[in-house]
């Protein structure tokens, strides 16, 4: 259940209508939108009758309950209005959301060895991404597969910011790893295969810092906004929702299928940003630009590419890797693309001749 504060309401009768509703059994949150002030209810409403909520004042515009299972996450319990996930990194605020530029993250499957990383980072950062992503913990289907340096990536990853400035995105997999994880990440993600993994879910929310939550491979979305429920429950609202394509028949000729559908489906479910990761939808480097370009027009907040020196040598995930120059094109393509939909930054294309000298696109290759 939602109350909803008409505009211009004296803070101080916000206060005294929060205390008056903490007499019921429920937990009270103050959300503070563009235009209005909004209370949330949540817990079992089932006993409050709106009418009786409305006559606590004068200055209540309406008692709404929340239909969705998913309470915290509905876009009814912000009464419409979109959230924002605010980053802070060494270049300054990031922000993911429906109403800002497009956010690019860039990088490898995982961590490899340091000259490696900053490079990768160097060429990202050049480009106009504004984080790096690199497993230092990886999932894998089988369990003799590489499966990360573990603690040892983690500070090559903070090498690599210190080196760009960038803002770090690094897959967390085991609540035993959660403290280590978090000093270097700047954004927690959750996997596919850990969304729903409820510990972890309750645990990483509590930390405070952003999450980028996977949609299970074969999550349905309702399950996918449960699971990131659970985050904001652990009264963490900072997430953000990546599609990464889901199992449906076809294996022969892509990893996954990259469902775009749920971008226009979330924006009329969910507040939270939407981030679309072709990379792993595809599993090919060759459909990457396009299903890119067809997430910026779809709507997307942000993208998540893989990128590699030598996608051929990786040690995890070549084939749906981007080489440095593929990734250059790819951000000269999109740059005046989001800036028609709207989604453009101040300095969509950064000159290559940044940090002083010019970045090495061939080491590796």
């Amino acid at each position: 259940m939602i109350v909803v504060i008409k505009s211009q309401t004296p803070a101080s009768e916000i206060e005294r209508i929060i205390q008056q509703l903490s007499q019921y059994p429920v937990t009270t949150e103050k959300i503070i939108g563009k235009d209005k002030v909004v209370i949330g209810l949540v817990g079992d409403t089932s006993v409050i009758h709106p009418e009786h909520v409305q006559q606590i004042s004068p200055f209540i515009e309406q008692v709404i309950r929340v239909k969705q299972p998913f309470k915290r996450v509905s876009l009814e319990y912000r009464y419409g209005e979109p959230s924002e996930v605010v980053v802070p990194t060494p270049n300054g605020l990031v922000t993911f959301g429906q109403n800002h530029p497009l956010v690019v993250v860039a990088g490898p499957c995982s961590v490899e060895n340091e000259e490696m990383i900053v490079e990768t980072a160097q060429v990202v950062k050049a480009t106009g991404a504004q984080f790096l992503r690199g497993g230092a913990y990886k999932p894998r289907s089988s369990p003799y597969a590489f499966q990360g340096h573990g603690e040892s990536a983690l500070s090559l990853l903070a090498k690599a910011r210190e080196v760009t400035g960038l803002g770090i995105i690094t897959e967390v997999m085991d609540t035993a790893d959660l403290d280590k994880v978090a000093e270097v990440a700047d954004v927690l993600q959750i996997g596919a295969r850990n969304m729903q993994n409820f510990s972890l879910l309750k645990k990483a929310g509590a930390t405070g810092k952003p999450i980028l939550l996977k949609r299970g491979l074969s999550a349905t979305i309702e399950e996918w906004l449960m699971a990131a429920e659970y985050i904001l429950a652990a009264g963490n609202p900072n997430v953000i929702l990546c599609e990464r394509g889901i199992r449906t028949f076809d294996k022969q000729y892509t990893r996954n299928t990259l469902d775009l559908s749920v971008v226009p489906v979330l924006r009329g479910l969910t507040h939270l940003p939407i981030m679309i990761d072709p990379s792993h939808a595809t599993g090919h480097s060759k459909y990457v630009p396009t299903m890119a370009k067809a997430a910026i027009a779809a709507g997307t907040d942000s993208l998540m590419i893989e990128v590699h020196p030598n996608p051929s040598k990786a040690l995890s995930d070549g084939p749906q890797s981007l080489t440095p120059a593929d990734f250059v094109e790819l951000m000269q393509e999109i740059a005046p693309l989001a800036q028609f939909f709207g989604r453009g930054t101040k300095s969509a294309f950064t000159s290559m001749t940044q940090f002083g000298t010019k970045i090495p696109f061939t080491v590796g290759v």
